[in-house]
């Protein structure tokens, strides 16, 4: 996760918690590890299966599933029909962005590698960084950030250039730019929840918005495309799908929520350029997605570059 989400979920965690966070240790590292190899292995787990479910369908309904869970989370909290009804605006609006991040995953999946989407996505703290300096007060850049803001676009060029190495590298392409879309989704829900109210909602809250737009909106639109009448259900497809819905969309997220109670949010970001590295590795291995020279210079300059705005 990068440090852009990593800021946005400290604020959304209740003023109590903020003097027992200390430094992060060896079981948070651990499970900051075993987080982001989840992360990373979210795109390869939808491309996998992509031929039998849709990423489209496939996302709506992890959304589904998920948001049935932290609805019945939200309510074991006591967190209230009024409390939702206090940060409805906002919460509509993390949930539009969130939506938008995992529509161009899901449609950039049906032309891109998985090991490109992994990459193209974590763009969003270099998208988000900007953001901040411009819009929110003490979160201007420092010299070094924008060094590494720099990087992240000559990485983005390098990775991006065409190829003659596939046969369907204007697909690839395409599939790319809507990787980088989906960053920039990701930003624009960091910047929503950073500039208003919602930040100090309780985490399940904002997360119970995210899930609940997505389901409400990614479903009808599978529905409508013909994805989920056409999904063809295998031992392998239902194994992705709850990976997907239990494993990152439910379980990480609340784990990721429980170290921020606990650790500084700045020390735990530190790890969010691990899942982009952890997502090409499956890619390469899992699915033998082929990784050309452009992209591997390209993306080892991104990804130093967003080391460099995060750390």
């Amino acid at each position: 996760m990068n440090d852009s989400r990593a800021s946005t979920a400290g604020n959304v965690d209740r003023v109590t918690y903020a003097h027992g966070r200390r430094s992060i240790d060896m079981s948070a590292s651990v499970l900051m590890t075993l987080f982001c190899l989840a992360l990373g292995f979210q795109q390869v787990a939808i491309k996998a299966v992509a031929a039998d479910v849709s990423p489209l369908a496939q996302i709506a309904l992890r959304s589904l599933v998920a948001a049935v869970l932290v609805g019945g989370l939200v309510c074991w909290r006591g967190i209230g029909l009024a409390d939702l009804r206090a940060w409805l605006g906002p919460g509509l609006l993390v949930g539009l962005g969130f939506t938008a991040e995992f529509a161009f995953v899901a449609l950039g999946l049906n032309y891109t590698l998985a090991s490109h989407m992994s990459v193209f996505l974590y763009t969003a703290p270099v998208f988000a960084a900007l953001g901040l300096h411009f819009l929110v007060p003490g979160e201007q850049l420092d010299r070094r950030q924008w060094w590494g803001i720099a990087l992240a676009f000559v990485g983005m060029v390098i990775a991006m250039a065409p190829t003659t190495d596939h046969a369907n590298a204007a697909a690839i392409v395409l599939g790319d730019v809507l990787g980088l879309l989906a960053g920039l989704s990701w930003a624009a829900t960091t910047l929503v929840l950073r500039r208003s109210s919602l930040s100090e909602a309780p985490a399940e809250q904002a997360l119970c918005y995210q899930l609940s737009v997505a389901a409400l909106l990614l479903m009808p639109a599978a529905i409508w495309a013909g994805d989920v009448g056409t999904m063809q259900v295998s031992r392998l497809a239902l194994a992705s799908l709850s990976f997907q819905a239990l494993v990152i969309s439910f379980g990480a997220l609340l784990l990721w929520f429980s170290l921020l109670r606990r650790y500084w949010a700045s020390q735990l970001g530190v790890f969010s350029f691990l899942s982009p590295v952890f997502g090409v590795l499956f890619g390469a291995v899992l699915l033998n997605e082929p990784l050309t020279a452009n992209f591997m210079i390209g993306g080892g300059v991104i990804l130093s570059g967003i080391v460099l705005v995060t750390r």
